[in-house]
């Protein structure tokens, strides 16, 4: 299946791993790319940029196929080196880079130079046109569907992707709902060239990450994930769980007056509790709605292909007798 995404970034199937904290490690990536799509390590889950350099390595010595990074520009109440950052991604030899959070304008030209392809990550179609015009390859499109930081528009897929597609010239992935060949058949529809997969790869053999982590989601169906943070314009879909639900009432009772102090020790700091040693109830932690459609834990490379040749199968035996 070749779409523009593929040929962009020189990728089999355009299926991509989005980045995701404690997750998106070399295990993690070298699985994706092994299977065709393109797997993505997360820079900020290192603590430096020099073992984000060794991160990088890692993987290189599990795959010859293309990987990519994902760099996210926090708010400004957290400054992370970002510049160290980009040198080992150009010296560890990567030439895809997924951005997300604030804009990647500043840090574009030692991306560019190096001959890196940038993605940003977008949750709007303003946003979306923003990426183009600075000098963004290609966009990945977050519905309100997705986990993590859905934005403060709430628009879904169904109308976000079709938006974006009529505004812009660049390739667009679609991010947020998409787990299946029904969600990639639905994408390419929309104008996508690809899907964006991050919580559907959390539950794969190769995810490195604990078993309870993987049972959580296969347990979850599409009603249990909750959105906190609403308050601080910094909104986040997670997994439903008791401390979730202790932050919702924190939030409820201070309504705009809510700070970041008050729900921190919920928020913070709680992805090495969950994903590395299984204690899926010590804070809040992303999830996307797509969960509804998880009910195994496949390897990488059978979640592709059952998405990959499914769609074909969809497209050519059921689509195509409605052209007829």
């Amino acid at each position: 299946m070749k779409t523009k995404i593929t040929e962009l970034f020189g990728i089999e199937h355009p299926v991509i791993q989005g980045g995701m904290h404690f997750v998106g490690l070399a295990e993690m990536a070298a699985a994706v790319s092994n299977a065709g799509g393109l797997g993505i390590i997360t820079a900020l889950t290192q603590p430096t940029p020099a073992d984000l350099a060794n991160e990088i390595a890692r993987c290189r010595d599990m795959t010859d196929k293309p990987i990519g990074v994902n760099l996210t520009f926090l708010p400004g109440f957290s400054a992370p080196p970002y510049p160290e950052y980009i040198e080992a991604i150009v010296k560890g030899g990567v030439k895809i880079v997924e951005t997300a959070g604030r804009s990647p304008e500043a840090y574009l030209p030692a991306l560019k130079d190096a001959g890196i392809k940038v993605i940003h990550k977008c949750t709007s179609v303003r946003h979306s046109v923003k990426a183009e015009k600075i000098g963004c390859d290609a966009v990945s499109v977050d519905g309100f569907e997705c986990g993590g930081h859905p934005g403060e528009d709430d628009i879904p897929a169904l109308v976000l992707l079709p938006r974006a597609h009529e505004e812009l010239t660049v390739p667009i992935v679609a991010s947020g709902g998409f787990g299946d060949a029904q969600g990639l058949v639905a994408a390419l529809a929309l104008g996508a060239e690809g899907i964006n997969m991050g919580t559907r790869f959390i539950a794969t053999q190769e995810a490195p990450v604990h078993q309870n982590v993987k049972d959580a989601l296969v347990a979850a169906d599409e009603r249990d994930t909750r959105l906190i943070m609403r308050p601080l314009r910094n909104t986040e879909r997670v997994l439903v769980n008791p401390a979730v639900e202790k932050i919702m009432a924190i939030e409820a009772e201070k309504g705009a007056d809510t700070d970041i102090k008050d729900i921190m020790e919920l928020v913070g700091g709680v992805y090495p509790k969950v994903m590395q040693e299984g204690t899926v109830e010590a804070g809040a932690w992303s999830c996307g709605m797509v969960a509804g459609l998880i009910h195994d834990i496949p390897t990488c490379k059978e979640l592709i292909e059952r998405i990959v040749f499914g769609a074909e199968e969809i497209i050519r035996d059921r689509l195509a007798k409605f052209a007829a």
